[in-house]
């Protein structure tokens, strides 16, 4: 077992990958999962192999396929070892598994992690005081609000966040544009509303945005939300027709719609759509509210002066909206609408969505006809090929298709296998991990080696 293997698989999620293991789980087959974390040295494999046998009962079992990888130094392991543990109701053995030094608790991460254990092993206050000293942190403040949650804490969790709202409220006034935690607003009405303070939480949160003492635009959302959550139509109808309409008219008209006023809603968004100086914001909130009413060609139409633009297109959007609807053939013919210069522009995506359409609307020849036109190396075209003719019950002709493509992972293969109840085949005729990060090694060479010496890093 290597960790330089290792890493490079939990990096790009190579050798057996999380897809692949979870269509295993699904497929009952745990002990496939076992053998081959023990003989591969499949990390993905040993995580859900313990997981599993965890969940069975099988505790003991559970550990000793995890042994190997922390014997190797492989960290991951160390912190499902003391999960498992947890769940086994074996505490304290848990928590010094895992517990950081004092290096350790200088990290984020690891302070992170270990808070999470403590409060699922019912330790809160453990748990706060090792993420307090990273509260400054946005994704470490929302994890302290995630954590209690339920937990009869509240007031305390403001305590911390009521002093880092305050700088936050004054830091755009003092063009601290960098200002960290920027979410801490945000947090603090989250919070107060979850206490039963929710009208506080809206003149708070409403008193900063009329005064412009927001950072980013999530605090606006924020306050939007908010305010449809409790019905405060009124706030929201401000909010959403004022300066701030390209941000929240969405919200806005969501709830009226909530209210039975889907009328209104429409009204407002086609007013915007006709005289905003930006228009193309306010499309696709139409264009869902039209799409929950079945009205989908007027959804289209809503969309369709967006079509040929290089950005704020709303194609594949409506693309969606159209198979989502059962209309894979109205997608087609809107696909096939398209200019000379459009195709060319979006080759890939547009071939790849013309085969899948095709595929959808049962029109499976045709779809493999389409192909036969397009240039071997078109991105995709090999999976997409050999969808169809999974599709039309030709698996043996999809899997002699996928194994000739060299540059295909070989996860294709195993994943088209594993659909159709060949597990074993399938993981045994993947190479090793070893094989497939030497494989990834030689393409980074090959892709640096074609790079100018101006080019960007990657």
């Amino acid at each position: 077992m290597n960790i330089d293997d290792l890493e490079w698989q939990s990096r790009r999620l190579g050798g057996v990958s999380p897809r692949l293991v979870t269509m295993l789980v699904e497929q009952g087959e745990v002990e496939l999962l076992v053998q081959a974390a023990s003989e591969r040295g499949e990390w993905f494999c040993a995580q859900a192999a313990a997981r599993e046998l965890s969940r069975a009962g099988e505790v003991e079992r559970a550990l000793n396929v995890l042994e190997p990888f922390i014997e190797a130094g492989w960290n991951r392991a160390r912190w499902e070892k003391a999960e498992i543990l947890l769940e086994a109701g074996r505490v304290q053995q848990a928590l010094d598994v895992v517990r950081p030094d004092k290096e350790g608790l200088a990290s984020e991460w690891v302070c992170h992690d270990f808070a999470e254990l403590l409060a699922k092993a019912g330790r809160l206050n453990e748990a706060i005081i090792v993420l307090t000293p990273h509260l400054d942190r946005e994704w470490i403040l929302s994890t302290l609000v995630e954590l209690t949650e339920g937990q009869g804490c509240d007031e305390q969790v403001l305590e911390l966040i009521a002093p880092r709202a305050e700088r936050a409220r004054s830091a755009r006034g003092e063009e601290r544009w960098s200002f960290h935690p920027s979410n801490a607003q945000d947090l603090q009405a989250q919070v107060l509303e979850r206490a039963g303070r929710a009208d506080e939480a809206v003149r708070m949160l409403g008193a900063d945005i009329a005064a412009g003492h927001f950072l980013v635009q999530n605090t606006l959302i924020a306050y939007a939300e908010l305010l449809r959550r409790h019905g405060r139509l009124e706030e929201l109808r401000v909010l959403g027709t004022g300066e701030r309409a390209g941000e929240t008219l969405a919200y806005y008209t969501r709830a009226l719609e909530d209210e039975g006023q889907a009328d209104v809603a429409e009204s407002a968004l086609r007013r915007f759509i006709a005289t905003a100086e930006y228009p193309d914001r306010f499309r696709w909130p139409l264009i869902e509210l039209l799409g929950r009413q079945d009205r989908i060609e007027e959804a289209v139409e809503v969309g369709r002066p967006t079509f040929d633009y290089h950005d704020a297109c709303l194609f594949e959007g409506i693309i969606h909206l159209l198979h989502e609807a059962g209309r894979p053939d109205d997608a087609l013919a809107l696909l096939d609408e398209r200019s000379a210069e459009f195709v060319e522009e979006h080759s890939s995506w547009f071939s790849s969505n013309r085969i899948w359409l095709l595929g959808e609307a049962g029109r499976h020849e045709e779809a493999l006809a389409y192909a036969e036109t397009l240039a071997p190396d078109t991105y995709g075209l090999t999976v997409s090929k050999a969808w169809i003719m999974e599709e039309m019950g030709r698996l043996e002709e999809a899997l002699m298709l996928l194994r000739a493509d060299t540059e295909l992972r070989p996860s294709e293969v195993a994943e088209l296998l594993i659909r159709h109840g060949r597990a074993t085949e399938a993981i045994a005729g993947m190479p090793s991990l070893a094989e497939q990060h030497a494989a990834s090694r030689r393409r980074d060479a090959a892709v640096h080696a074609d790079r100018g010496p101006n080019d960007p890093p990657f």
